[in-house]
Parts: structure tokens; C-alpha cells; sequence
């Protein structure tokens, strides 16, 4: 069965959890997976999520970043709700997954980074509450093609929550894999002050485990792998606030294994 998802208003993907027994995947892992506005037992869940991040320490080589995303879930709310200034009036799920990161240039052209994360998450509507955690590895390796200063990122993370009665958890692992190229037209938007690039990406991702999304009809779909096509525009420094990290604005559609979601993107997509 195809599961149908479209555009948020940022990077998660999250599920409104109604099933007679409650699935807490989606926005349990919401900061680790795809975007949209995901439909499940005649509800619309909308997220947006709120890259929140503050440098620790930082020098030519090193830096050691404190991560606090959070991520709202909205119910019945549609994008097409936005041109009528209809805005969301109840948070339905919220998931907070605050982390630590470190990343250290071993080369000139090569970055690499780990991250740890201990997060909590809540669905309002039913009272159940989760905690979270999650790490991973990152390599991040700049290439040369013309002018167009190609991106090259593997990444290795794993994730998983178990609900605070004990009656339910579930961890997942993958690999990703994908390569970011720009395209050498630049220009400046002087509303904003910042220079602005168009890049285009692409990206693979295989499940170790395979990861369950639930779907509003029939049986759920049990993801293995998907691959991810997408453009940005890429801001020469981050955009409203420094600590949102609001440095790209995009759009992707990730597909496989009968899941499709349109990402609406507001970071470094891969």
C-alpha cells in the first residue's frame, strides 16, 4: 500500500497516533526521519520542527555543538489552510531530543562528526509519553567538479524509544549515503543579506532493521531502503536567527518501498 504524505512546514515526519494500540514510531523518531504531513486514522499530522543548536566550543578544526530540536505535531491541519491564516490551534505531539555533536576537520577537504542524543517525546492527545536516544558517526568529504564544490556524506546512526509504561520500544538503524552539488549561479538577496546558490542532491538510505510506518488502511509498510532527489538554495550564512541553523530552503521527495513523502527543507539536506 502506498502512504501518501505532502509538504510541511519543516524536516520531520511524524504519525498522529490513533491505532487501537498506539504507534509511537513516527514522532518518536521525528527528528531522524523524512518530512510531510502524514495521514492516519482520518487525521492530518502536521510537524514543524525547530532546529535549535548552540556552539560549546569552537576553533579552526574543532567544534562541540549543544543540539536541542524540537519538533511540534499539529492534528487536522493542512498546508492549504495557510493562505486563509487558518494556523494550527493544538499541538498534538511534541518531541524535544537534545544532543551533543562534535566535529573534527581531519583534512583540508574531510570533516567528521558524532552526535549522542537522550530526548523525550509526548503525544497529548492519548497522555503516552516516550524517552529517546540516538547516535551516529558522519563523514563529510568536499570534491572537485568545476565550480560546483561537491558534497560527499555517509552517515551511520541508529535510534530507538521505549514508552515510559515499558509496554513498548523500538530501535532502528541505517546507513545513508549521498552527494550535494551546487551549480555555480550565485546571487545576493539583499532583503536577507546573504548570498544565495542553488544546489540540487541525492541521496540513498538502507535500513538495517527495517522501519514500520503505519499506514491509515491495511497492513503497515516495513521500509528497507529509499532514495531521495531534491534542490535548495543555499545561504552563505544562516538566516533570521543563528541558532534556528535556517542555512538552506528546499524542497525533495524521498520514495521506497511504497512510502512517498514531500520534505520541505530548511538545513543541509543530506
Amino acid at each position: 500500500m502506498v502512504l501518501k504524505s505532502f509538504v510541511s512546514l519543516a524536516l520531520l515526519l511524524i504519525s498522529a497516533s490513533a491505532f487501537a494500540e498506539e504507534d509511537f514510531t513516527h514522532y518518536a523518531f521525528a527528528n531522524y526521519l523524512g518530512s510531510g504531513i502524514y495521514k492516519t486514522s482520518g487525521q492530518n499530522a502536521t510537524v514543524v520542527n525547530i532546529p535549535i543548536s548552540f556552539d560549546i566550543q569552537k576553533n579552526e578544526t574543532e567544534s562541540l555543538v549543544l543540539r536541542t530540536p524540537i519538533s511540534l505535531g499539529f492534528f487536522n491541519f493542512k498546508w492549504s489552510d495557510l493562505p486563509e491564516g487558518d494556523l494550527p490551534d493544538n499541538v498534538g505531539t511534541m518531541t524535544i531530543t537534545p544532543g551533543i555533536e562534535y566535529r573534527v576537520k581531519t583534512a583540508e577537504d574531510h570533516e567528521f562528526q558524532t552526535y549522542i542524543d537522550l530526548g523525550y517525546g509526548n503525544n497529548f492527545t492519548s497522555g503516552t509519553n516516550v524517552a529517546i536516544y540516538s547516535a551516529g558517526v558522519s563523514s563529510l568529504l568536499d570534491l572537485e567538479l568545476r565550480q560546483s564544490d561537491p558534497v560527499w556524506v555517509n552517515r551511520l546512526f541508529f535510534a530507538g524509544y521505549a514508552s515510559f509504561d515499558g509496554e513498548q520500544s523500538e530501535t532502528y538503524s541505517a546507513l545513508q549515503s549521498g552527494i550535494d552539488i551546487g551549480t555555480n549561479i550565485h546571487w545576493r538577496w539583499d532583503w536577507l543579506g546573504v548570498d544565495v546558490e542553488p544546489r540540487v542532491f541525492a541521496a540513498g538510505y538502507w535500513y538495517f532493521d527495517k522501519l514500520r510506518f503505519a499506514t491509515p488502511f491495511g497492513e503497515d509498510v516495513l521500509v528497507s531502503n529509499s532514495l531521495e532527489v531534491g534542490a535548495t538554495l543555499a545561504f552563505s550564512k544562516p538566516i533570521l536567527w543563528e541558532w534556528m541553523g535556517v542555512d538552506r530552503l528546499g524542497l525533495s521527495v524521498r520514495a521506497g518501498d511504497g512510502v512517498q513523502v514531500w520534505r520541505l527543507i530548511f538545513e543541509f539536506p543530506i
